[in-house]
């Protein structure tokens, strides 16, 4: 499965249509302005709330956590000593599941992994289309909202540290 993002999806208070490779709107990122942290909303095309995306307020380091129906489902972190390439850890709420992401996320063009195993593939390099990029999901069992989701907030995370 093919999602395609448009790259201003991490300017907050914005709104846009993720589609699937036919051009089919799928999901939509909602962005929250006027909030102390960055927050987005990926919802249905129905407008029902599937995924919240959040910056944790009180944290060592740069923490983005994402929520399912106010569970929380996954905390987004950047690897400690990680010195060649961006590497972030995806803990996931079940305590033993960690998802690996690396790659160059500046260039978006990089993979998320659990034990090994690819899950999606994160990449602009084959499109024509300016300021986009697509989330690739490799594995039929894989719960796209999810991976779209931490490639929303690592390529925030990233975008912070490059600030800073």
């Amino acid at each position: 499965m093919r999602f395609l993002v448009r790259d201003r999806i991490l300017g907050i208070g914005d709104d846009y249509w993720i589609e699937d490779d036919r051009g089919n709107k799928v999901f939509l990122v909602d962005g929250k302005a006027m909030r102390l942290r960055d927050a987005f909303e990926l919802k249905d095309t129905e407008g029902r709330v599937l995924i919240d995306i959040r910056q944790k307020m009180f944290a060592l380091r740069d923490t983005m956590v994402i929520e399912r129906g106010g569970q929380p489902l996954a905390t987004v972190r950047r690897k400690r000593l990680s010195l060649l390439r961006n590497h972030y850890r995806v803990a996931l709420a079940d305590g033993g599941t960690e998802l690996d992401v690396s790659g160059r996320i500046l260039d978006r063009e990089f993979a998320v992994e659990y034990d090994g195993e690819l899950l999606a593939v994160i990449s602009r390099r084959l499109l024509s289309l300016r300021d986009t990029y697509a989330v690739d999901v490799v594995r039929e069992d894989a719960d796209p909202a999810l991976l779209i989701a931490v490639a929303v907030c690592v390529i925030n995370l990233a975008e912070k540290e490059r600030e800073d």
